[in-house]
């Protein structure tokens, strides 16, 4: 079993939250998760429900910023992906994170990063929406794999996964965009082969 890797946290009301994207490429007992770049691999793992991560646009230097993807099959897989004294959080943690700042409406300005948030508005009303990051959370626009392999959404979203399913192949999930200071609340989209950041919530 790995030692027990201690995280950069914030206490948000009575929850603790990881400040960063996970960025780990092995279970908590030790194995490797699968580390999968090109688009047909990254098909055949979610059609096969196998875990997977990656680094956006497989570029090392992403992930030095914003961590890994992972699909949600590493999020469920029974060697567990949070480390000791961690999990990923459910989707009634994030929805008691979501409310305690204020609802879906206004919490996600208070959960992004102060700076990196751009998108391709040509509006300058709408381009370089940082958050102003009061909570703590330091939400971070780290895109997003969709199930053919394709990347999206650097410097423009973040997607993280839940813990909780909803049906066969779907799972809930929480994303902040560039555009708003919204949080908003998905899963008949986004597919259990989807790739996202992870955030680890404190046991």
């Amino acid at each position: 079993m790995l030692e027990s890797k201690e995280l950069d946290c914030s206490k948000i009301g009575d929850q603790v939250w990881s400040t960063q994207n996970l960025d780990l490429d092995r279970f908590r007992n030790g194995d490797l998760i699968p580390h999968i770049e090109s688009n047909e691999e990254w098909k055949k793992a979610g059609e096969n429900g196998q875990p997977a991560w990656c680094y956006y646009d497989n570029d090392p230097e992403n992930g030095k910023k914003y961590g890994k993807l992972y699909n949600w099959h590493a999020v469920n897989d029974p060697r567990g992906l949070a480390p000791e004294g961690y999990h990923v959080p459910t989707d009634e943690e994030w929805t008691i994170l979501v409310s305690y700042l204020g609802g879906e409406e206004t919490a996600g300005h208070k959960m992004k990063s102060v700076e990196g948030w751009d998108n391709c508005y040509e509006d300058e009303e709408v381009q370089n929406r940082n958050g102003d990051n009061s909570s703590g959370f330091n939400g971070l626009p780290g895109g997003f794999r969709i199930p053919n392999g394709s990347f999206f959404g650097i410097r423009d979203s973040a997607f993280f996964w839940s813990a909780t399913e909803n049906g066969l192949n779907y799972a809930w999930i929480r994303s902040l965009y560039s555009n708003d200071g919204d949080v908003d609340r998905y899963y008949d989209y986004y597919a259990k082969s989807f790739g996202t950041s992870i955030r680890c919530f404190m046991d």
